[in-house]
């Protein structure tokens, strides 16, 4: 089965690498002729565990190929995926012009059936705006040439992609013919031999399923949030409370975490879009406005503990160690990320941060240069230090060698983020210990 993948990032390298996996023979697209060159090459432009041996296995067994021109390539296909990006407006909602012109390129060029997919997270209607504009191009060209629209919104998680999609929870599909469902059917037969769940529904809700399923998720985590800041004023421990409410089967114990908020390509943007449709539709999303508010608090709660720990006296000349720049584990995007919001507090105080991330580094150097010092490790980050603020739970991070920290820092102060580290083991070894919610 012959398909072509329009959009190199995340998702579309993604998707596209593990659908050659399953035997489809894929061509990925991009108009960024730099990034081609670099994948045609072996050369992995995204961070993600496993991918880079993934796409060097299904090139060299011919099942996976590059290329900037969709035209040149189009009427091989039975499916094209539209995994472009999707950028938020100033306004919050999404930008849908790269989108668009996928569906013009397609119109200006399609010579036999196709079924073409929006594999991008969308507003709902996006796929009768794509219908519109590819029609609007054959029209000028006086043809009259079937085609369909579909939508599969993609769940993955960075740094577990692969995972995700090869044993997905559920693989949603939004159709409109039967001639359409047959021919995603045909694709994702790999999966249905293996029992996962692939729901076809209408266009709308499919589109609608993947913008609620994240903004849910962000409602989980910011409701923690609020609830692990009331638990430090009223003297409960956050843990306990989500081992206890985690155990209702109606609640569940996932993304029941306090932490210092989220941040990354989905939950900010969805939520922010979700918000947006609503409002232009006279409806106001009264929770999730109140989601985003709360996680833009979250943000900063990490400074005030620190401004606290010094008792409310300038932080001017202090030096503050960093651990962990990416929004999670994983993955080396910075997108929306704590750790930029740190900085930023950090430095207008006057402190001096020295930063450390097994790989985010050389992303956050691309952002905001060498304003921060970047360390070889994570005790290198903490020499001099007069705190240390853990904002990435890296696995690497879990047991450190406290002894050693101690005697490297100016002031053994801990400032946990994440709730990961013992408090009862940082007292032991002499270290003032705050966290979320305790």
């Amino acid at each position: 089965m012959n398909i072509a993948i329009v959009g190199t990032g995340y998702v579309g390298l993604v998707s596209g690498t593990c659908f050659a996996d399953t035997g489809a023979v894929v061509t990925c697209v991009d108009v960024d002729a730099a990034k081609i060159e670099r994948l045609q090459k072996g050369d992995i432009p995204i961070y993600e565990p496993g991918l880079d041996e993934l796409v060097l296995k299904n090139v060299k067994a011919g099942r996976l190929k590059f290329t900037t021109d969709l035209a040149s390539v189009l009427n091989e296909q039975e499916i094209v995926f539209s995994a472009v990006g999707t950028p938020p407006d100033e306004d919050g909602s999404a930008d849908l012009k790269y989108v668009l012109q996928v569906a013009k390129t397609i119109g200006e060029h399609l010579n036999r059936y196709l079924v073409v997919v929006t594999k991008s997270t969308v507003p709902v209607g996006t796929a009768r705006k794509v219908r519109h504009t590819i029609q609007a191009e054959l029209d000028k060209r006086g043809v009259d040439i079937r085609f369909d629209v579909a939508s599969n919104p993609e769940f993955l998680k960075e740094g577990n992609a692969i995972k995700d999609f090869m044993s997905p929870d559920r693989v949603v599909v939004g159709v409109e013919s039967e001639e359409a469902k047959k021919t995603l059917t045909k694709l994702y037969k790999p999966f249905l031999l293996n029992n996962f769940r692939v729901i076809f529904m209408d266009i709308p809700s499919a589109e609608m399923t993947k913008y609620a399923a994240n903004s849910m998720l962000a409602t989980r985590i910011s409701f923690m949030n609020d609830v692990a800041n009331l638990c430090e004023l009223v003297g409960a421990d956050v843990n306990m409370v989500r081992a206890g409410i985690g155990a209702d089967t109606r609640i569940g114990r996932k993304f029941l975490y306090a932490g210092c908020g989220y941040g990354g390509s989905c939950f900010p943007k969805d939520v922010k879009a979700l918000i947006k449709t609503a409002d232009d539709n006279g409806y106001s999303m009264e929770v999730l406005k109140a989601v985003e508010r709360v996680n833009e608090r979250q943000k900063s709660i990490l400074f005030d503990k620190l401004c606290r720990a010094f008792g409310g006296e300038s932080l001017q000349g202090k030096t503050v160690a960093l651990w962990g720049l990416s929004f999670k584990p994983e993955t080396d995007d910075m997108r929306e990320s704590t750790a930029l919001v740190m900085i930023g507090l950090l430095l207008k105080a006057g402190c001096t941060v020295r930063a450390y991330d097994p790989v985010a580094m050389d992303e956050c150097r691309r952002r905001i240069g060498d304003s921060v010092t970047y360390c070889h490790d994570m005790y290198d980050a903490v020499l001099g230090a007069d705190a240390l603020l853990l904002l990435t739970e890296w696995k690497e991070f879990r047991l450190p060698s406290w002894g050693v920290i101690g005697k490297a820092m100016n002031r053994p102060l801990v400032i946990d983020g994440r709730n990961i580290f013992d408090a009862e083991e940082l007292g032991e070894n002499g270290f003032e210990y705050h966290c979320i919610g305790k």
